[in-house]
């Protein structure tokens, strides 16, 4: 019995050491940071799914140790007090441990279903990460002919508070075809029923048919997004600019057979398609709209940095 008490308070204290020397070291090397205090880094591709990843790791940390340590510690607090009274009361001390052991199964059932929920979070989330990084790169190829491309750009109400309205706009191009506000899905793959391809997604204009079935997974919110940006756009310069709405699917062949608001495409068909945007999309605001001149596109790339440019260290 003491062996077991021992084993607990060497854990306990092993764990809370840990913890507090991390805490304290990491607060010390980031007052030696070779950077100023005001440095602020433009948002990367996937950014706000990189922040939520490094949540979910210390969340599973946290609950990994809780899983772990309260269980074994409540149960030891059960076991001592059993052996104080097993002397005099070995029925009330057999029926704490027995209730110990029943509540160390629950304990442990809950713990694992909340560990497993995590783990499966995390690994939809860095998914989605991923995805968001392979349509950056992709988008990447077009720097070299003058656009600029902005990634994980917060977005809020017309007026551009986005503390109302928490959410971001995966990636904005603009550049001498206009202005481009693209969200990405990234969707796993599931059984394809007959007729369909396992790695297709059929686009009409206004349904998307997934291998297992239809919805419109993304449609509403990238048609949002781009009306979103348009309005702030709007109250910024003055006047409506053109935005175009792309919903891109990375890791699927899109097959479109019709044509609708939302232009939906797979990365690789991006790049060509923001090359050749006047010809083969209409504009979400007015379809009438001139293209902004390179003066404006340099306006709407600061006003876009100035969001962007928030990354701290």
């Amino acid at each position: 019995m003491t062996s077991v008490f021992l084993a607990l308070g060497y854990l306990g204290l092993f764990l809370g050491t840990v913890a507090l020397l991390a805490i304290l070291r990491a607060r010390s090397r980031q007052d030696r940071a070779p950077f100023p205090d005001n440095t602020r880094l433009l948002r990367g591709p996937g950014e706000s799914l990189r922040d939520r990843l490094a949540a979910l790791d210390e969340k599973l940390l946290d609950q990994f140790a809780l899983a772990i340590v309260l269980p074994a510690v409540a149960y030891g607090a059960l076991l001592f007090l059993s052996a104080q009274l097993r002397p005099a009361h070995p029925y009330v001390a057999n029926t704490l441990v027995a209730l110990g052991l029943l509540g160390l199964l629950a304990a442990f059932i809950f713990g694992a279903r909340r560990l497993i929920a995590l783990i499966d979070h995390r690994r939809n989330t860095r998914l989605g990460y991923f995805g968001e990084r392979v349509v950056a790169e992709h988008l990447d190829t077009l720097k070299a002919a003058g656009y600029r491309v902005f990634h994980d750009v917060p977005s809020g109400d017309p007026l551009g508070n986005s503390q109302t309205s928490p959410r971001n706009i995966d990636h904005i191009v603009i550049g001498p075809t206009g202005i481009f506000a693209i969200e990405t899905k990234t969707r796993r793959k599931g059984r394809a029923r007959g007729g369909f391809m396992a790695n297709e997604i059929i686009y009409d204009g206004s349904t998307l048919a997934y291998p297992w079935g239809e919805d419109r997974h993304g449609l509403d919110q990238a048609k949002h997004q781009a009306e979103w940006l348009a309005s702030f756009l709007e109250n910024q310069l003055g006047h409506s600019v053109p935005v175009h709405a792309l919903l891109v699917f990375p890791g699927w062949i899109v097959i479109r057979k019709g044509s609708g608001v939302v232009n939906v495409h797979s990365p690789r068909e991006v790049p060509v398609f923001i090359a050749q945007a006047p010809a083969l999309s209409k504009d979400l605001v007015s379809g009438r709209a001139p293209l902004p001149d390179s003066a404006i596109l340099d306006l709407i790339a600061r006003q876009l940095e100035a969001r962007c440019r928030n990354v701290e260290l």
